[in-house]
């Protein structure tokens, strides 16, 4: 099974720059500590106050082993600590979903596009 946490990020719309940064960080920091980085998402037109962050594991427990990793990790700490220092995240949500087989990183089909 492979599930994803999908993290809703309500930001500082002022402080987008940082927010960018901080999801640069977790791209470097995610997949050194076992997670699988589907990605990270600035808003772009209509609401400017919400970002996202996608990341996927093979169950719960690769999950939980992950977490721990990050724990240890000296760049995923200073990243949190930026971002508690700056205070441009809001508010965090996180849910986990489980990918439908068949449905999951399925590119187009159409040429040319």
């Amino acid at each position: 099974m492979t599930i994803a946490c999908f993290i809703r990020y309500q930001i500082d719309p002022f402080q987008r720059d940082a927010f960018k940064t901080y999801a640069e960080n977790w791209g470097r920091i995610i997949p050194r500590c076992g997670g699988h980085l589907i990605g990270y998402f600035l808003p772009h037109e209509g609401t400017n106050d919400i970002g996202w962050g996608l990341i996927a594991f093979d169950s719960l427990a690769s999950y939980e082993k992950y977490k721990a990793r990050l724990r240890t990790d000296q760049e995923s700490r200073d990243n949190f600590l930026m971002a508690q220092s700056k205070r441009f995240i809001l508010r965090e949500e996180r849910n986990f979903v489980e990918v439908v087989d068949g449905t999951f990183n399925i590119p187009s089909t159409l040429a040319g596009t």
